[in-house]
């Protein structure tokens, strides 16, 4: 973070300074809200969760190295900013080293699948031209984002916040937190659909990022989205297109996977000719993605032939999205469970499908939550879509998958209907041989990501830590 003293802190966030020498004490380390991460110089956040009370870890804290904490209460022995919200008082810490940081360049992304992806791209473009902020795995929420904001330095110059939301408004929140000038958003699909009841309001939700950028900024759009395509309506910056439709500004056609499920692909309008481009990255998905990071960084004057090779040699960062394993006994593993929803779904089994020419293809496949009342309709889609692709082999893993089984199976798949992880950890031990490639894809809290590294580690392979 950007040192301050606690004094220059209590008044950004109206808090009362105890037990400490204002003068004295500069928090120039990072803003934690676990007291085992805190390190010399640090500032501890006390929230009060589910399960804990982090006033609780102060002294641990402090132990460690932290300089204050940030609290509702005075804690004895303990440098203490006391507010009477601590989520509020983050926030306003955040938004008080954005403005303590003139020249920041902030890009602001959304979008029901692909956030983490694309600003793990981005940031692998823009470190190429000086000192880049970017979230941490999927540090998108009221806390994820002021996390990242504050590990803004004196040298930042480009800051990428990945945006979430679970309702209505949340969008719009933190975007007073990190106020973006460049706006990406993704697509618009069912990811908490229960949460937010249609995905009319989802839709509304995500173009609360356009509607909050500048005149001055620009909005990139997913032209492939009609959802996404109409919040240039909310909008007074500037608007860029991008996919595959025949309007869009930087346009990318003759897609294609190669036999490793990386995506290839020409793109128009980046140049005066055509450019062919190759990623590294699996999946057809992260076209729309490239295009996106694309516009970014001409827009923040990354030199064109810099970007366009920054965007063709990065690689995955952060775990369980499509990361790839070629294990010594011959099978390639493709852990993509982090999360799941529809079409992020689908995306995985069309890359399953162009890794599988000739091998063995074996999807390993649980429950997508948070679909609410097109749930049942939504696992049967992606049952078919694995028949449909001629997916050989389908495991599908607890009750809330076995509609993704039963219709893959009456579309001719090989289908394993397994009770729970132990089940289908115990199925692939002894079904999987050397040539095949295994998919493992669901939402987060059906566990199938850790599941997917057991299988790797017990195959001698390394998962990243």
């Amino acid at each position: 973070m950007i040192p301050l003293s606690l004094s220059q802190i209590a008044r950004a966030v109206d808090a009362e300074l105890v037990a400490a020498d204002a003068a004295d004490l500069v928090v120039d380390g990072p803003v934690v809200i676990d007291s085992r991460l805190a390190g010399p110089g640090s500032l501890y956040v006390a929230r009060i969760g589910e399960h804990a009370d982090g006033h609780q870890f102060a002294p641990a804290a402090v132990a460690n190295g932290a300089v204050a904490v940030l609290g509702l209460r005075p804690i004895e022995d303990v440098p203490t900013l006391v507010v009477p919200d601590v989520q509020d008082a983050f926030a306003r810490l955040a938004r008080f080293v954005v403005d303590q940081s003139p020249g920041l360049q902030i890009v602001g992304i959304t979008g029901s699948s692909g956030k983490t992806s694309t600003k793990d791209l981005l940031a692998q473009v823009l470190t190429t031209q000086g000192p880049t902020v970017a979230p941490v795995g999927s540090f998108n929420s009221e806390v994820g984002v002021p996390l990242t904001v504050c590990r803004v330095a004196p040298d930042t110059r480009y800051l990428v916040a990945e945006m979430g939301a679970d309702g209505v408004g949340h969008i719009a929140y933190l975007t007073t937190i990190a106020p973006p000038r460049i706006g990406i958003v993704l697509n618009v699909g069912t990811a908490h659909l229960a949460g937010f009841g249609s995905v009319e309001a989802i839709a509304s939700t995500k173009s609360e990022l356009v509607a909050a950028l500048p005149a001055e900024g620009l909005a990139i759009l997913n032209a492939d989205d009609d959802r996404v395509r109409a919040m240039r309506a909310v909008t007074d910056a500037r608007v860029l297109l991008v996919g595959t439709s025949a309007d869009a500004d930087l346009r990318a056609s003759d897609v294609r996977l190669d036999d490793a499920g990386r995506a290839q692909f020409v793109v128009h309008g980046w140049a005066a000719e055509p450019v062919a481009v190759a990623l590294r990255l699996a999946g057809a998905h992260h076209v729309g993605n490239a295009l996106a990071v694309l516009a970014a960084a001409r827009e923040l004057r990354v030199p064109d032939e810099q970007a366009l090779a920054a965007v063709q040699a990065a690689g995955p960062v952060s775990r369980w999205r499509m990361e790839i394993f070629d294990l010594p006994n011959g099978v390639r593993v493709v852990n993509d469970a982090y999360n799941a929803n529809p079409d992020s779904m689908a995306a995985a089994l069309r890359a399953l499908a162009a890794m599988g020419s000739g091998r063995r293809t074996i999807a390993v496949l649980g429950q997508m939550l948070e679909l609410g009342d097109i749930s049942l309709a939504a696992h049967e889609q992606v049952g078919r879509l694995a028949g449909q692709l001629g997916i050989d082999v389908l495991v599908a893993v607890g009750p809330g998958a076995e509609p993704i089984g039963t219709e893959a199976q009456a579309d001719g798949v090989s289908v394993r209907f397994v009770a729970d992880v132990d089940a289908a950890h115990e199925q692939l031990r002894g079904m999987m041989e050397d040539g095949d490639v295994v998919l493992f894809k669901s939402s987060r809290d059906s566990g199938l990501r850790y599941l997917g590294d057991r299988i790797i580690t017990e195959a001698g392979g390394v998962v990243p830590q």
